[in-house]
């Protein structure tokens, strides 16, 4: 099975991916740290949101391939990967359901202010979770660039509120 963990910035979806794969036979695969070791050394000054996104885009079909290795051996695929936008989830359904797989939306409802003070908070403590700063520039722009998902993604989904 794959499992897309979906939410905002600050909504925990790296802390429930995590508490999702001791519960069941899965493997995490989080953009964020893949974003950290792989690509942000490298990011100079000028590199704006297309490098992020050609990078990420590179990085989802390794997870891809891994993800077609998981499901030989029944092991399930744990997808944090932002999935903000229709599009970028529509991708992964497609992929499943061209591959026979079973695909899970679990979707993270948390409020714009437990999410800010969610996302300062790990800025400051640099936890478990914490792979870079996200400065208030970063999470106003999710703001906008986030797309809740809609009525027919959330009915068979997970849905997790605070």
């Amino acid at each position: 099975m794959i499992h897309l963990i979906v939410g905002n910035t600050g909504s925990g979806k790296t802390t429930y991916a995590n508490e999702l794969k001791k519960r069941i036979n899965g493997v995490v695969f989080s953009i964020d740290t893949w974003n950290n070791v792989l690509f942000l050394p490298d990011k100079k000054e000028t590199d704006g949101l297309e490098w992020f996104l050609e990078r990420i885009e590179r990085s989802e079909r390794m997870m891809l391939e891994l993800t077609h290795q998981l499901e030989t051996i029944k092991t399930d695929a744990i997808l944090d990967l932002g999935l903000s936008k229709f599009g970028h989830r529509e991708k992964f359904r497609k992929f499943a359901e061209m591959n026979g797989y079973t695909i899970k939306l679990h979707f993270l409802d948390v409020s714009k202010a437990t999410r800010l003070e969610r996302v300062l908070k790990r800025n400051t403590e640099k936890g478990d979770t914490f792979e870079f700063e996200v400065t208030q520039d970063n999470f106003d722009f999710m703001e906008t660039w986030f797309e809740k998902p809609t009525e027919k993604e959330l009915s068979d989904a997970f849905v997790i509120s605070e």
